[in-house]
Formats: C-alpha cells, sequence, structure tokens
C-alpha cells in the first residue's frame, strides 16, 4: 500500500472516524488519481474497483475529509469542486488565467505569513490552500 495512503487513514483514524473499506477504497483511489479529481470522477473511479460502495458514501467521505482537513474543494472555472490532498497541511497552485493550465508547487515558504496570522488574529492554523492566478510563459509569448 502507497506510505500517502497510509498517511491520511492513520490521520482519519486520530481524528477518531472508522476506516471503512469503503474509505479505505476511496483515500487510495484520490491518492492514485494524484489528489486531484471532481466528486463525480471519484464516484466512478471507486465504484469500477468495487460496485458495491455508492456514490452517496463517495460525497459523504469527501465531506467527512473536509471536515477533518485532509483535502478541500478547489474551484477553477469549471463550476464543479474539484478536490484536492492537503499534503502537509497545504497545496498550492499557479493557474493560467487564458489556457486555465494548472501547475503544482510543492514549496511552501508560507510558514511566517502563517505564524504571523496565527498570532495577529488570535487563530490556530491548521492548513491552507493557495493558488496564484496569471499567464504562463507560453501565453506570454502568444
Amino acid at each position: 500500500m502507497d506510505k500517502q495512503v497510509k498517511v491520511l487513514q492513520a490521520a482519519l483514524q486520530e481524528r477518531g472516524h472508522r476506516l471503512t473499506a469503503a474509505r479505505q477504497l476511496i483515500l487510495a483511489v484520490l491518492v492514485q488519481c494524484g489528489g486531484h479529481i471532481s466528486a463525480d470522477g471519484l464516484a466512478e473511479m471507486v465504484r469500477e474497483q468495487a460496485p458495491s460502495v455508492g456514490r452517496m458514501t463517495v460525497y459523504r467521505t469527501l465531506d467527512l475529509l473536509s471536515e477533518t482537513g485532509l483535502i478541500r474543494p478547489v474551484y477553477q472555472g469549471t463550476g464543479a469542486a474539484h478536490y484536492v490532498l492537503l499534503e502537509n497541511g497545504h497545496h498550492h497552485h499557479l493557474i493560467c488565467t487564458n489556457c486555465a493550465q494548472v501547475q503544482e508547487v510543492a514549496d511552501c515558504g508560507l510558514e511566517e505569513l502563517e505564524r504571523l496570522l496565527s498570532q495577529r488574529f488570535d487563530f490556530q492554523i491548521q492548513g491552507h490552500l493557495v493558488e496564484f492566478y496569471g499567464l504562463c510563459a507560453a501565453c506570454r509569448s502568444r
């Protein structure tokens, strides 16, 4: 089993939630698809592997994973939410406003900003999702 799946499973259990077979499969499929997928896309992939897992089970699990901070919905102009895994509590994108290309950014560098915001607003930050919008190199050269 993938290390990332094990980490997500442990995080779910640490937060007091049962690790059902359906939840295990949903987590595995989320990791398998790179952590970027719509609810409907995830439901289809899960049902291909386990026809007994219903669409509502997938939706409820997505809600649970969102509530626990393991994933977040993002809306990138498609109208439907896509869900992204929050590895280590954060996730970053560069999004081209012309061609809609989405580039993952692995480096965070926002620890100091998190600390300052936490102190200023007396707020315990548990994670973040950052999206920067602009023009990619290909669109700028056209």
